[in-house]
């Protein structure tokens, strides 16, 4: 569905845009890839990696709502990435984290609808799941935005979705890098918050391939949730330094003991499918019935029980270290 069409994906140069567009070129021909950002060195250091003939790099931020206006002409589907993510550095400069993901958000929203763009995809965190640090908040509030925007479009054909997943294997910022860096220069232990802490866990390519799954499945209104394992960060500290002493340095300001992707007081709208599952919109869209139990695949899912929770430390699936270092390999 993306041969001959024209993509943009807000926040390109950062971790996600850059599998992403690797994705894309090998497995496509995208008429126009579009990677808007703000850093000009981050672009200048990916163009030397994908300078295909379709790529388009494009200075601006989601802020800036006329530069996305004119960056959105044109185009078929979004990928909304562009966030302020760490979550202490949301604590200390909350006004900057509220103007990206929020009011950013607001802009995404706008020129998508004013320039009939098909499809946008938002991407979301576990931590908007009952927040309990303003990052988590603000990804809360951008994606009761996106869901709430096919109100918006009338008569128009743009729809929204957004896509809910736990830690990316070494992304930038995440515990990976940060344990190897450590490790190569020497440590004597590992930081590790608490012993009983536990996370989702999904390499950076199986998120790229839920999202570009999504963009097959969405009828608009979906936030999609994929089914993946969780780890223990003990075992994950253990996996890459296993003659290393654990340190306890306590949990930081912002963090939860396990994270949670489908919260319970969302159980009367989560659908349970094979791969994944869809929490359904929680109100209803004006002129549009949409039966978001068969979606546009013909994928059917069901009702979960009521009380339902997705949630990193009750999960069926956790990773062992060998399946860790075997699932770091491949991202």
């Amino acid at each position: 569905m993306f041969d001959n069409k024209s993509i943009l994906i807000t926040g390109g140069t950062g971790s996600f845009g850059q599998k992403y567009t690797k994705t894309i070129l090998e497995r496509y021909k995208p008429k126009r890839l579009i990677i808007l950002s703000r850093d000009e060195l981050k672009q200048y250091e990916m163009q030397q990696r994908f300078n295909a003939p379709c790529m388009r790099y494009f200075l601006g931020d989601v802020r800036d709502g006329d530069r996305l206006m004119q960056a959105f002409k044109e185009v078929d589907y979004v990928i909304h990435a562009a966030a302020i993510k760490q979550v202490p550095a949301a604590e200390y400069n909350p006004t900057e984290c509220i103007k990206t993901n929020i009011h950013g958000a607001e802009n995404v929203i706008r020129a998508a609808i004013a320039n009939n763009v098909a499809k946008v995809i938002a991407l979301s965190t576990d931590k908007a799941a009952n927040p309990i640090n303003l990052y988590g908040a603000t990804k809360l509030a951008s994606d009761k935005l996106f869901i709430a925007a096919n109100n918006m479009v009338g008569s128009g054909k743009t729809r929204f979705a957004a896509v809910r997943y736990g830690n990316v294997v070494g992304s930038r910022g995440s515990v990976v890098p940060f344990f190897k860096q450590l490790i190569s220069e020497g440590a004597k232990s590992l930081p590790i918050t608490h012993p009983d802490m536990t996370r989702f866990w999904i390499t950076l390519q199986d998120g790229v391939d839920f999202v570009l799954k999504n963009f097959e499945r969405m009828q608009g209104g979906e936030l999609f949730v994929p089914k993946i394992p969780s780890v223990r960060i003990v075992d994950l500290a253990k996996a890459y330094g296993p003659d290393l002493e654990l340190d306890i340095v306590g949990i930081r300001p912002g963090e939860k003991m396990h994270e949670i992707m489908c919260p319970a007081d969302d159980s009367h709208h989560t659908l349970e499918f094979d791969d994944h599952f869809v929490i359904t919109p929680s109100i209803r869209f004006f002129g549009r019935e949409t039966d978001f139990c068969t979606n546009a695949l013909g994928e059917k899912g069901q009702l979960v029980e009521m009380g339902f929770e997705y949630n990193s430390g009750t999960n069926p699936d956790f990773l062992t270290g060998d399946d860790i270092i075997q699932l770091d390999s491949k991202a």
